[in-house]
């Protein structure tokens, strides 16, 4: 900023023409004024210069902060979509399951075992090895019927024996002949399986 002395400002005044008796005073009292207006741009100025730096410390402390906090929730919005993604392949892992143990359940069914049978092929069941098709049945069903008739013979309650010769009924017209419900009621397998020979007719076959 530029300032002046006494000497430049008495000449300022002369060239105005100010009497000579009166350009000390003048002049000094210009100068003490033009100090005065000076040391106040200055304060101001240096004031200004302070907080512009304060400013600039402000907003680096406020940028880091937000850096932290942006930080922070991302890393909150990523173990959510952890957490997302795990509880969607368990779901997804579920689901699979559910439906194949119902298409096995069937083929179990298919195979003839007793009810008994079916929980525990079910509950041996391997599953990883168990593949659906597209129709969401149980892929080389046929394959698999025949290992769970050998594996669970002990459970077979039908068989596909074809060809044995038809029985004579009793000539009492069937009386004291035991119905479908009550032949699959006999807790002794063997003796099951030998009244649902002899009364092939009531399984269909």
């Amino acid at each position: 900023m530029a300032t002046f002395s006494v000497k430049q400002i008495k000449a300022l005044l002369s060239e105005h023409g100010m009497p000579t008796d009166q350009l000390d005073s003048a002049a000094e009292e210009i100068c003490s004024r033009h100090s005065a207006v000076m040391d106040s741009i200055r304060e101001e100025r240096d004031g200004y210069k302070k907080d512009a730096e304060t400013l600039a410390s402000v907003q680096k402390e406020l940028d880091a902060l937000r850096s932290k906090q942006d930080d922070g929730l991302q890393e909150k919005l990523d173990k959510l979509q952890q957490e997302y993604d795990a509880y969607r392949t368990a779901a997804e892992g579920e689901k699979a399951l559910t439906a194949k143990k119902a298409a096995y359940q069937e083929v179990c069914k298919d195979a003839g075992l007793s009810e008994k049978g079916v929980a525990k092929a079910m509950k041996y069941c391997d599953w990883s090895t168990v593949e659906l098709d597209e129709s969401g049945k149980v892929k080389d069903a046929k394959a698999i019927i025949k290992g769970l008739r050998e594996e669970w013979a002990e459970h077979v309650t039908t068989t596909t024996t074809t060809g044995a010769p038809t029985q004579t009924p009793p000539a009492n017209g069937g009386a004291g002949r035991k119905s479908k419900a009550e032949i699959m009621q006999i807790a002794d397998d063997a003796e099951r399986q030998r009244a649902i020979a002899e009364n092939h007719d009531l399984f269909g076959f």
